[in-house]
């Protein structure tokens, strides 16, 4: 049965369809929601292209768009200038026009990608996203947030546009290796640390993939729905929206310090929850004992609780970290376990509270 939740922004709606079997209707859907389209540019990677990507353009087909497949490596280092002017330049090759609209069948490096070229091909097109791993279907295929990685970090050039609609069918995370599942299981976990206790206690007790899987469109509609009403809150990421970054300040150092190859992205977010929780009890902001509990359910889903990160490293990625404001971060910290805030304070200071941990390591 279908579940659809409404990002109702102003002028902007959209709808997000969480359904098994959905991936064999999305002609059906993109025909509903994209009346004007002839051409359908579908940017896929090389792990899911030959898994999913005939079926999608069959469906397109059927429902009479003309659709196109593009293909891109599999993996971070495809979010690059490199590969976005490449898709740049395949839709002009399309003849791709600005009543067309692309694709995003993939995980979340597909979505932020083919979003990005979308939000800026043309001056803008519009964009369906169809996300095919945990983590693209609970956090990166919502709320808008497009971008490519630079040199100096990640996510650092990029747009805020909103798709015409986001097509979930949690069928195809049976083909899901487990490291990748758990890479999202990282992100479902934050949802329930920042907004949802009962939530973070029922995954808990599931305990594992299986469990998990046996009530995973209340898993995803459950996260979603937190997402969908933070953003509608705070589209631009100026407040409220910071708290979905709980984890992400240390655990992008973690990523960096591997190079965006070592460690994953929910990797790196469960890490950095860790550190984060931590700093929180060591602050009277966080009451005691929740790292260890948020450590024990992170134990559960296989996610690692600390990842080595050269000090350096640390410092470069909290000065490029993205919440910053002035000489200032907003720290996400955990009030409680279900309750998240931001927590401004120095850079320089949150370095200091931070020091005593790396040279414990």
């Amino acid at each position: 049965m279908s579940k659809i939740l409404t990002v109702d922004l102003p002028g902007r709606a959209y709808d997000i369809e969480i359904e098994r079997g959905l991936l064999d209707r999305v002609g059906e859907r993109c025909k509903a929601v994209l009346p004007r389209a002839k051409a359908l540019f579908v940017v896929t990677d090389s792990t899911v292209g030959p898994l999913y990507g005939q079926r999608v353009l069959d469906s397109l087909e059927k429902a009479g768009f003309c659709a196109i497949l593009h293909t891109v490596p599999a993996g971070e280092e495809s979010k690059c200038v490199e590969q976005l002017q490449e898709l740049w330049e395949a839709m002009m090759a399309a003849r791709l026009t600005r009543t067309d609209a692309v694709i995003a069948l993939g995980g979340g490096v597909v979505g932020d990608l083919a979003g990005f070229a979308a939000a800026t091909v043309l001056r803008g097109v519009d964009y369906i996203q169809i996300p095919t791993t945990l983590l693209a279907q609970v956090d990166s295929s919502v709320g808008g947030k497009v971008a490519i990685d630079l040199h100096a970090g990640k996510n650092l050039a990029g747009a805020f546009w909103q798709p015409k609609g986001v097509l979930i069918d949690p069928e195809v995370l049976t083909t899901l290796t487990d490291r990748t599942f758990s890479d999202g299981m990282a992100e479902v976990i934050k949802y329930g640390c920042i907004r949802d206790r009962a939530f973070f206690d029922k995954l808990a007790a599931w305990g594992g993939r299986d469990g998990v899987m046996e009530h995973i469109e209340e898993v995803i509609h459950t996260c979603c729905d937190i997402k969908r009403k933070v953003v509608l809150n705070d589209e631009r990421d100026t407040g409220e929206r910071m708290v979905l970054n709980f984890g992400h300040t240390i655990g992008h150092a973690f990523e960096l310090a591997g190079h965006y190859e070592t460690w994953t992205h929910g990797q790196g977010v469960a890490a950095g929850m860790c550190v984060a929780a931590r700093l929180g009890e060591q602050m009277g902001i966080t009451p005691a004992g929740t790292t260890e509990t948020i450590q024990n359910i992170l134990k559960e889903y296989q996610l690692p609780l600390t990842i080595p990160c050269p000090w350096d490293t640390l410092v470069e990625a909290v000065g490029l970290d993205k919440k910053n404001a002035g000489s200032d971060i907003r720290l996400i910290v955990l009030e409680e376990l279900g309750k998240a805030v931001p927590h401004a304070m120095p850079r320089e200071a949150l370095l200091e509270a931070l020091a005593p941990m790396w040279k414990g390591n």
